[in-house]
């Protein structure tokens, strides 16, 4: 793998479906970079997250090869995992919640008969226990833990008590009271490891909503079948509506041509799938785009994706309410000519209603 850009990652444990864990034992000094000329782009890569990367540098890798001025990730995951993690560039981060907000899918690997201080492999053996688990008492122990579930958000999370990460507390030797929340649980798959596995095991495939913790799963599900168990592998499958088989790896971004890397893109109304479309002619896209509520035979609707129609364009987000097109996060003019490659074509002077 090529050394320009940002390094590899801090590990740090596997875990849930929301940022939590980032760089949280520590991390390695960024090497310095060529200066690099950026450029605006705007839209959405998915990356399949190589193992032990943080989110975060991974980005700062591909915002590197793009040369983008602007860019964010849609939730972290652990070094420790891999999988989807859409980066959002320009336009796309006024966006970039919705995916935070979206429902995740993981496959996962938890090991049983032994826990560890941080819930994975990266922790200290707490308690090694012998294993006499059949598929029926996994069967028994995974219907606890299907449709609305309450979860303790782990002690290894980047979640916040008094402005600071649980990890610094437990970094410090302290556990904090946390308070236990309701995530759910929509599917889990469980199975045991073929029995020609060294270790006893569990695969999972579960799909959740956000805020789930998947290593607090799996020493649940380990408690529940009186062994325990903790968390070996993770990798998260789908976000919302991408798939892992959308994405493209670090590697082979690296391989490319900086065209071949744009072309990579997808349009930041990918972010969008979800939303009711509404058209605006020019005059009412330019009143729209200065935040005016536009009027119009609309029902009520509280996800919307307003395009202007000449030439098409993404305008922004606005929810409806009684006939009114109430906006909500706008693309700037500029924003929106840089992604059309073209001059004065939304540059519109409203005039007042």
């Amino acid at each position: 793998m090529s050394t320009a850009g940002p390094p590899q990652g801090a590990k740090a444990p596997l875990g849930g479906s929301d940022a939590h864990a980032g760089s949280q034992r520590g991390g390695n000094t960024l090497a310095p970079r060529a200066r690099v000329t950026r450029h605006p782009v705007h839209g959405v890569l998915l990356l399949d997250k190589p193992l032990g990367w943080s989110s975060n540098d991974a980005l700062q890798k591909v915002k590197w090869l793009l040369r983008a001025e602007k860019a964010g990730h849609t939730g972290t995951l652990d070094p420790l995992a891999t999988g989807v993690l859409p980066l959002c560039f320009g336009a796309a981060t006024k966006f970039s919640q919705l995916q935070l907000d979206a429902d995740k899918t993981y496959e996962a690997v938890a090991r049983l008969g032994v826990t560890t201080s941080t819930g994975d492999a990266e922790g200290e053996v707490l308690q090694e226990r012998q294993v006499e688990v059949s598929q029926e008492d996994l069967a028994r122990a995974v219907a606890q833990f299907t449709g609305l579930i309450r979860q303790t958000p782990p002690m290894h999370s980047a979640l916040k008590k008094d402005g600071k990460a649980l990890y610094e507390y437990a970094r410090a030797g302290i556990e904090v009271e946390r308070e236990a929340r309701e995530v759910t649980i929509y599917e889990l798959n469980a199975v045991l490891a073929p029995a020609d596995i060294a270790q006893p095991a569990i695969k999972m495939i579960v799909k959740c909503s956000k805020g789930t913790y998947i290593r607090t799963l799996g020493e649940d599900i380990g408690k529940a079948l009186g062994c325990g168990a903790h968390l070996s592998a993770l990798r998260r499958v789908g976000t919302g509506d991408f798939e892992v088989a959308q994405c493209v790896t670090l590697a082979a971004l690296e391989a490319m041509t900086e065209s071949e890397r744009l072309s990579c893109l997808m349009p930041v109304e990918s972010l969008l799938g979800d939303h009711t479309v509404v058209t605006l002619d020019g005059e009412n896209a330019g009143r729209f785009l200065s935040g005016v509520r536009r009027r119009g035979n609309w029902p009520d609707e509280e996800q919307v994706a307003v395009f202007g129609d000449k030439p098409r364009a993404l305008l922004g987000t606005a929810h409806v309410r009684a006939g009114e097109l109430i906006p909500g996060r706008l693309l700037s003019p500029v924003e929106i000519e840089q992604i059309l490659g073209v001059g004065e074509t939304v540059r519109h002077t409203p005039s007042p209603d």
